[in-house]
This record gives structure tokens, C-alpha cells and sequence, in this order.
């Protein structure tokens, strides 16, 4: 085996750097969009009057919702940007955008302070957040793929995940340190829920910083320099089955991460019957052993394919959803509500490490990003976006367990796509040398 040339080290360096930065930008976005659901606790009642705290949560949620919708628009807008600017460039200005938004929740008045002016302007930095975060993933997994080398593919684009689940962990351990060691729970209603959103404003300038001196990937730059006449929507438009596989690949998964890791610490709280505490500790120590477990999952399909992993998620989530939910349902020990719901996460993690690289591996370099982000946000804004919402609806009608069979349903659509589809890891759309 010939020695490798001294040049190949500040490659691999710049590499890990690249991903390293990229990771952090998006840990940071995820982390200002997950502290409005952990918090949405504490401040409904800030933006939202009444006496019932179910309908509260359900007005929160369906703000939460709202910040789903748009993203099929951030995911139209940074697409093309991402496609004919570049990746680094696109990443750059959704942390910014993200970093907005955080900083206008933190300084929002209460409905007390100026009546409806508050949940409207609530709303907009939703909506803001929403634009920034429709463009961050199919960026983001764009950059992740193409940086990362061809045999190891699967497992440095888990970390987008990773980062992911990281920011969501963040946002958790936040609430957790508040609730705990610093605040009561009437300081947290009253202002203390302003402090995580504050946090990431501040955070955000950070990944603004790390992103501007990430390089550009290589597979970018070589489509810009041969690139002529380019009309990304008209190419898009030229792969229909590939649009409709990052739509069923994303249906049900999207619906299952969204029910476990956003939706799941309410249900404890308002099905299962655990304190808030509890509840919190329960989220916090199962996403991080989720965290744990992407990169795992990813390397595994750079062994064993794409597609097995996948059908494994679909299969089990088929399968296990309704006793998982049922089993819920019926404890009120916090340790086996642990179990369980880890048990949920370890399924969802067939999914959630490797989507975002099968679904780069569908789409060319000119169009890779608006291939991958707008799909799937429009996917995310039905099914991910709206599952707490749809939970707390079908409680709120006395027929919480067909929102068992929904999910379900949303995982067996995604299952029978898998079983039909081509493994990504043998057949996809990146150059034979990357």
C-alpha cells in the first residue's frame, strides 16, 4: 500500500472542520426552534388567555404548527440560493434568520401587555424561524454528503441528526437546569421562559461566525464552473419519481420523530400522568441516548445499504406503534414510561440517522438542495409539523388512541415505499469519484 501524500492530511482536516462547522450551525438552529415546544409550557398563558391549560397548549401548538408551514418556502427560497450561491453561503444566512427570530420571542410582550398584538407577533417570529429552518435541512444534508467521502456517506450525515437531536437535548436540559436549580415554576410562567430564547439569539450569532469560514464543497464548485443557462425549478420538475420518494420516504418518518421527541413529553404529562419533571427527565435522558444512536445506524448503512435500515424502520414501526402507545397509557412508573418510549426512539432511528443522505443521493449537484429541502418540508409541514397538534385534537374528542393509528397508518406508506425502492448506497446521483 502506497504511503499517503502529505497533501491528503489538511484535506481530511479541512473535511472534518467543514462537517464539524456545518454540525454546530445546525445544533444551534435546531436548538432556537425546539425551546418554543420545551417551553410552551410555561409562556401559553403569557400569549394565550383562559382558564383551560389544554386549550392554551392547544393554541401553542398550533403555533407550532404554523412555524411547519412555511417551510415549504424556506425550503423553495435557500434551495435555489444553496444551487446557484453555494451551500456556505445559504447555511450563513438561515442561522441569521434564526437568530431573528429568537430575539424578537424573547423581547415579545404578553397578551396582558398589548392585547393580540402578542400572539400575532408570535406568529411572525414563528414564521421567521420556519423560513430559516425550511432552508437548513436540505442545505444541510446537502453540504454534510457531498463533504463526506463516498465509503462513509451514511455516517458523517448522521451527524446532522445528531446535532439535530442535540439542539432538542439543549433545549430540554435548559428547561430542566430552570425547572430544578433556578427558577420555580411561577417565575418560569411569568418570565423565566424568556431566558432559553435569549440564549439562542446569542448562540446563533456564534454559528453565523462558524459558517462563514466553512469551505465550499468540491461537487458545488465543479457544477458552477461548468454551468450555463440554469433553471433549477424547470430541472427540478425533470424528476418526478424522485420528488415522490422523498415524500414517502419522509411521511412516516417524520410523523413518528416529531410524536416521540416533540409531542411525546406532553402526552407524559397529560396522558401517562407523570409530573412535569418527570417528563422532562424522561425526554431528556431518552434523546440522548437517541443522539448516541445515529451515527451507529449510519455506519451500518454503509455496510448493509440504505434501504435494509429503512425497511427495519417501517416494518417495526408498523408493528409497534399502537402497543407502544397502549403500554404508555397504562403505567404511571416513570422508569417504564423510560423504557418504552426509548424502546420508540431505537425504531425511529432507522429513519431519522440516514434520510437526509438517501434523499441527497436522489438528486444531481445543480439542483441537490432544492431537490432535497423542498419536498420534504412540504412532507414535514402536513405530517411533522402538525402531529402535537393532531394528538392534543384527537385527546381533546375523547379519541386519543386513533391518533395511534394515524401514526401507524403514516409509517406503513413510507414502509411500502422502501420495500419498492432502489438502495441509494449502489444507485444514486453523485460522481463516481466523490
Amino acid at each position: 500500500m502506497s504511503p499517503t501524500p502529505p497533501s491528503d492530511a489538511p484535506r481530511v482536516r479541512e473535511r472534518l472542520l467543514s462537517i464539524f462547522g456545518g454540525s454546530v450551525g445546525n445544533l444551534i438552529e435546531w436548538y432556537d426552534f425546539y425551546i418554543y415546544s420545551a417551553f410552551s409550557l410555561y409562556f401559553a398563558s403569557s400569549f394565550f388567555p383562559g382558564d383551560n391549560p389544554l386549550v392554551r397548549q392547544l393554541n401553542a401548538a398550533g403555533i407550532f404548527a404554523l412555524g411547519f408551514l412555511i417551510r415549504p418556502i424556506g425550503g423553495w427560497l435557500m434551495g435555489l440560493y444553496a444551487d446557484s450561491r453555494g451551500r456556505r453561503a445559504a447555511l450563513t444566512l438561515s442561522v441569521s434568520l434564526m437568530c431573528l427570530g429568537s430575539l424578537v420571542i424573547a423581547l415579545c410582550p404578553t397578551y396582558e401587555q398589548v392585547g393580540i398584538l402578542a400572539p400575532i407577533v408570535l406568529v411572525l417570529a414563528r414564521l421567521l424561524q420556519g423560513l430559516s429552518l425550511g432552508g437548513e435541512y436540505g442545505t444541510s444534508a446537502t453540504y454534510l454528503s457531498e463533504v463526506a467521502t463516498s465509503r462513509h456517506r451514511g455516517f458523517y450525515s448522521s451527524f446532522q441528526y445528531v446535532t439535530l437531536i442535540m439542539g432538542q437535548l439543549l433545549a430540554t436540559l435548559t428547561l430542566l437546569v430552570l425547572q430544578r436549580l433556578v427558577l420555580t415554576g411561577p417565575q418560569l410562567e411569568a418570565w423565566g421562559w424568556r431566558i432559553p430564547f435569549l440564549c439562542g439569539a446569542a448562540l446563533a450569532i456564534f454559528g453565523f461566525y462558524m459558517r462563514r469560514n466553512m469551505v465550499e464543497t468540491e461537487a458545488f464548485q465543479a457544477q458552477a464552473a461548468k454551468r450555463t443557462a440554469h433553471r433549477p425549478m424547470l430541472e427540478l420538475a425533470r424528476h418526478p419519481r424522485e420528488i415522490a420518494l422523498v415524500i414517502g420516504l419522509t411521511l412516516g418518518g417524520t410523523l413518528a420523530f416529531y410524536t416521540y421527541t416533540v409531542y411525546m413529553p406532553k402526552f407524559l404529562v397529560s396522558s401517562v400522568g407523570l409530573s412535569r419533571d418527570d417528563a422532562t427527565l424522561i425526554s431528556a435522558g431518552s434523546l440522548f441516548l437517541y443522539m448516541l444512536l445515529q451515527p451507529a445506524f449510519g455506519f451500518l448503512s454503509d455496510k448493509v445499504g440504505r434501504r435494509p435500515v429503512l425497511m427495519g424502520f417501517g416494518l417495526l414501526g408498523t408493528l409497534c406503534t399502537v402497543p407502544l402507545f397502549t403500554a404508555l397509557t397504562s403505567t404511571r412508573d416513570a422508569f417504564t414510561a423510560f423504557f418504552l418510549v426509548m424502546t420508540a426512539l431505537v425504531i425511529v432511528s432507522g429513519y431519522t440517522s440516514i434520510n437526509a443522505v438517501v434523499k441527497a443521493e436522489l438528486f444531481p449537484a445543480s439542483i441537490r438542495a432544492l431537490g432535497v429541502g423542498l419536498p420534504y418540508a412540504l412532507t414535514v409541514s402536513v405530517f411533522g409539523g402538525t402531529a402535537e397538534y393532531v394528538g392534543t385534537w384527537f385527546k381533546l374528542q375523547g379519541h386519543e388512541s386513533w391518533f395511534y393509528w394515524y401514526v401507524t397508518g403514516g409509517i406503513f406508506c413510507s414502509f411500502l415505499v422502501y420495500l419498492l425502492m432502489r438502495d441509494t448506497a449502489r444507485h444514486h446521483r453523485f460522481d463516481p469519484e466523490s
